[in-house]
């Protein structure tokens, strides 16, 4: 039997920006079917990880294979690859002149001929599944901060993409809201059969839903293992990361942090 290649496999890779190097040295593979938690403090680069998996970062050293295969380097291939990546945006990225589900309906506009019943139709799966059926006809202003979240997120999932990144999910959300998006996150994981990850400084409420787990500081990948591992581990980086400690390996120096993460 021929085996499943990973649907994220990085080796060797380094990730410049602005003229300096933000991370070197990561080798990183991410099975079928997992969530796999990107943590780290704000400025570490977990933001330009995600860069680099879209193809809108092009690695300065190293590899980048997405979705079994080696990232195109033409403009046409590349957004034919990205069609299979969906990705939650910080900002959600909503366009506040059209209601929910025309927001939820571009992309399978602009990337298929599907009739506009068709359309229609799988715009209300994807409010649906992620409990806004209701929610259909209101715009963006209208929408609760954790409502237009989840409406990101089902545009992010409407051309069916067996890949899901998203960048700091519960930036903004208050708890409850932020135990829905996170359940939510792991239900449609399961459900669809997709593979995740999360990029999040919010420790607490990510890990749970994790299988595993990575910390970036320092311009490298720190830690790589199971939530538990991470949660046990007596490394001083490690700890002062999880208790949010101001003294440690890690520097605050904010003046130095050029790139938001």
């Amino acid at each position: 039997m021929t085996a499943v290649a990973p649907i994220v496999q990085l080796a060797g890779l380094r990730l410049d920006r602005g003229g300096r190097t933000v991370l070197e040295g990561i080798d990183l593979v991410v099975p079928r079917g997992s969530i796999t938690a990107v943590l780290g403090p704000s400025g570490s680069g977990k933001s330009t990880l995600l860069a680099a998996l879209t193809g809108e970062l092009a690695p300065a050293a190293g590899t980048v294979e997405v979705l079994g295969a080696p990232l195109p380097r033409s403009q046409r291939a590349l957004l034919e690859r990205r069609k299979g990546i969906g990705v939650l945006l910080q900002g959600n990225g909503l366009l506040t002149d059209l209601t929910a589900a025309e927001n939820i309906a571009l992309p399978l506009r602009a990337h298929t001929r599907l009739p506009p019943p068709v359309i229609r139709r799988l715009v209300g799966m994807k409010l649906h599944a992620v409990g806004l059926r209701t929610a259909a006809d209101l715009y963006p202003r209208e929408l609760s901060g954790g409502m237009a979240r989840r409406v990101a997120l089902a545009r992010a999932l409407a051309l069916d993409p067996p890949l899901m990144l998203y960048d700091e999910p519960l930036t903004g959300l208050d708890p409850i809201a932020a135990g829905v998006i996170m359940s939510l996150i792991a239900r449609l994981n399961a459900s669809l059969g997709l593979t995740s990850l999360i990029v999040s400084h919010h420790v607490r409420e990510t890990l749970p839903v994790a299988d595993r787990a990575l910390v970036i500081a320092n311009g490298r990948i720190v830690f790589s293992g199971t939530p538990d591992a991470l949660q046990a581990s007596p490394d001083p980086l490690l700890r002062q990361f999880l208790r949010g400690e101001p003294d440690g390996p890690i520097a605050f120096d904010a003046a130095a942090r050029t790139e938001a993460a």
